[in-house]
């Protein structure tokens, strides 16, 4: 009998269709809801994605998994405590409340750090059990996980333990991973924790990777490419990571009609043996350099009513060499400016890398871009790149004609100017993020004005643990006393580039493993931040609540 390795996972779902992903640990015909699917194989793993339509708007419908006609989901243990629902598919309303949860960064799972008194519940079991004793009106309609869903470089004992059985880790990527099977086997580490598995088997999921999901950095400079493609075992490192992406989360991104369209993907899909090499190529091409465009775009777009999401991808979609230096390139950007065309009622921008950072801080990150780029000397130069890997200064605002250009964009759809087509400006433009491993809320303050509010929302970490002095850091940046004597020291060092705009600080800084869901009804929009507590009492406390909107 094939077994289910992994899911079965809700990623898409619409008014009347959904995808549901899963793997397998052997080729066989996979059915949902009568729905039938031939496995596809990479590197001797077997998967498949469904593609399910035919269903009712603002309608639940409970659903199984089988395998060449055997039930394997939902497992017998589901129904030991605590108690899960059967999984379901909740399509789309036209109308009424819309919540939509989301954060970043989870490592491993609870049981890989048992006994590590740094570790408080994982923000995302505490959802799935809190959830599986509330009604559906209470449950999110989407989640969204905003990078570090797996974390390549930071492996848990026992993926430790399997790599060494495996291969020497005194040499090559050592106790990281070093290739696709290996990367395999964080999803399997992450994604079959009994509550996320359910969790994810009933949440609509949207996901896009940040640096952990390859390598802490990953593409902060031209220069960390140039050292890192200079490691004899990087190559197959960054093939795994973005084949493993493409087939783990990418492909749960797209509508039923894009994956349609997907040239890739109906290779893959069809192929009659092992489709890794095609996989591979794309992996290779996707991470090219190239003047201005890259060979995959990563970014997408979900529509949930009148509620627009475009989700950006803001590490592999970079360009650094040849003198440029931009977050994501002009063709991509000028993609994300056309999927903000229309008329809807709120504007959530995904990206990873918090676009509005404290002020402190995003001065510290604009300042140290200026002296990267040799202006001030070679020496100079070299001292200001060792500043920026080992303080993380890769942001928005470390990328700072980007930055531009994206807060032009949100002035411009926040006044009805561009992208709502001339018509009525959004209640809402909300910038979704994580990475910095704490939690806030700054509202964005345009000099000419918006008729649109504009926050950024960042919420980090779902599972990790901050150590005291970033706690400290991140605390100090956020004072008014640390802005104001950064931006006077910085002003003798190095002229940033004034800006369009200011931020202030709503909320935060909050620590812990955290969760935000922003609860949307009409052109109302209100924030809610939960907590988990620690291991002994597994549940989301709500720290604070703020309309929006």
């Amino acid at each position: 009998m094939t077994r289910l390795v992994l899911g079965p996972l809700l990623r898409h779902v619409g008014t009347t269709d959904a995808t549901v992903w899963v793997e397998t640990d052997g080729p066989c015909d996979v059915e949902v809801l009568g729905h039938r699917e031939r496995t596809w194989t990479i590197a001797d793993h077997h998967y498949a994605l469904l593609c399910i339509n035919g269903l009712a708007p603002a309608t639940a419908t409970p659903y199984e998994v089988r395998l060449d006609g055997d039930v394997v989901w939902p497992e017998p243990t589901s129904t030991q405590p605590p108690i899960r629902p059967q999984s379901r598919i909740r399509t789309q309303a036209v109308a009424g409340t819309l919540r939509i949860a989301f954060g970043s960064c989870r490592y491993a799972r609870s049981e890989a750090v048992a006994g590590d008194p740094h570790f408080d519940a994982d923000a995302l079991d505490c959802l799935a059990r809190t959830i599986a004793v509330a009604a559906d009106d209470q449950w999110p309609q989407a989640l969204i996980l905003l990078g570090d869903q797996v974390y390549a470089d930071e492996t848990s004992p026992e993926t430790q333990r399997r790599i060494r059985g495996r291969r020497d880790i005194t040499t090559g990527a050592g106790a990281q991973v070093a290739d696709y099977e290996e990367y395999t086997w964080l999803y399997h580490e992450s994604w079959t924790d009994p509550e996320v598995r359910w969790l994810l088997s009933t949440i609509p999921t949207s996901m896009i990777f940040d640096d952990h999901d390859v390598r802490d950095d990953w593409n902060t400079s031209h220069s960390w490419r140039v050292d890192m493609q200079a490691q004899s075992w990087w190559p197959e490192r960054i093939v795994g990571a973005l084949s493993s992406y493409w087939v783990y989360q990418h492909l749960g991104n797209l509508s039923p009609d894009e994956l349609a369209e997907d040239a890739l993907y109906q290779r893959v899909r069809n192929c009659q043996g092992d489709a890794e090499a095609l996989v591979r190529d794309f992996a290779v091409e996707a991470d090219r350099e190239a003047d201005g465009a890259k060979g995959a775009r990563w970014s997408f777009r979900r529509d949930f009513g009148t509620v627009r999401l475009i989700v950006i991808d803001s590490r592999c979609g970079r360009i650094l060499a040849d003198g440029h230096r931009k977050m994501i390139g002009a063709a991509e950007f000028e993609w994300i400016e056309a999927q903000l065309e229309g008329d809807y009622d709120h504007a959530l921008i995904g990206t990873s890398l918090p676009w509005l950072l404290p002020r402190a801080l995003h001065d510290v990150e604009s300042w140290n871009e200026e002296l990267c780029d040799g202006r001030r000397g070679t020496r100079i130069a070299q001292w200001s790149e060792k500043l920026r890997r080992a303080a993380d200064l890769e942001h928005w605002a470390s990328f700072r004609a980007s930055f531009d250009r994206l807060a032009a964009m949100i002035r411009d759809v926040g006044n009805g100017v561009h992208g709502a087509g001339g018509g009525q400006a959004p209640a809402t433009i909300c910038v979704l993020s994580g990475d910095v491993h704490h939690a806030y809320v700054a509202r964005a303050s345009y000099v000419d004005g918006t008729d649109s509010a504009v926050f950024q929302l960042t919420c980090s970490p779902f599972h990790n643990h901050v150590p005291a002095p970033m706690k400290l850091t991140f605390r100090l940046c956020w004072s008014q006393v640390a802005e104001r004597s950064t931006r006077a020291i910085l002003g003798l060092l190095a002229k940033v580039p004034p800006m369009i705009l200011e931020w202030s600080r709503e909320a935060g800084p909050y620590f812990g493993d955290e969760l935000m869901t922003l609860v949307i009804d009409g052109r109302r929009a209100d924030l809610v931040l939960q907590k988990a507590g620690p291991v002994s009492d597994p549940q989301l406390h709500e720290i604070t609540r703020l309309t929006l909107a």
